[in-house]
């Protein structure tokens, strides 16, 4: 179990590499690229500037990034301590949710699902990664 939870945080912490990117060439009839800063709800409708919103973006996506990979060390104890993984986890889930919410786009309704459930399983749910694998290896 630690290491697809591992899988899981770092999956969801590299999409999240795509706010840190220039968008690819879009070509006619492409699919809108949904993690296009400048397109955020603020910048439409609060009048909130690209200059202000771009490092916002940055800034969160970072925190993201190095949380939620930090967590995925420290569930499978590589180079990270394992009891720091819940705060990383809340922390990388929370910027996450926060990033998505100003940026939204309807394709990214996964992270925000993922986000939630997450917050949900180590908050409310005390979910500890380490428990299936202790039970694994005491059955053999």
């Amino acid at each position: 179990m630690p290491y697809a939870a591992f899988v899981l945080l770092v999956g969801h912490a590299l999409v999240h590499v795509a706010y840190l990117t220039p968008a690819p060439p879009h070509p006619e009839g492409a699919p809108e690229w949904p993690f296009a800063i400048e397109k955020s709800w603020p910048i439409a409708n609060l009048g909130v500037g690209l200059d202000i919103m771009r490092p916002v973006a940055h800034v969160l996506a970072a925190v993201v990034l190095v949380s939620l990979v930090g967590a995925g060390l420290a569930i499978i104890d590589l180079v990270v301590p394992s009891a720091w993984w819940p705060a990383l986890a809340v922390t990388g889930a929370t910027a996450s949710l926060l990033l998505l919410s100003l940026f939204f786009h309807p394709w990214l309704v996964v992270g925000v699902a993922i986000d939630v459930v997450l917050l949900y399983l180590v908050l409310v749910n005390g979910w500890d990664p380490f428990a299936a694998g202790a039970a694994l290896r005491s059955m053999a």
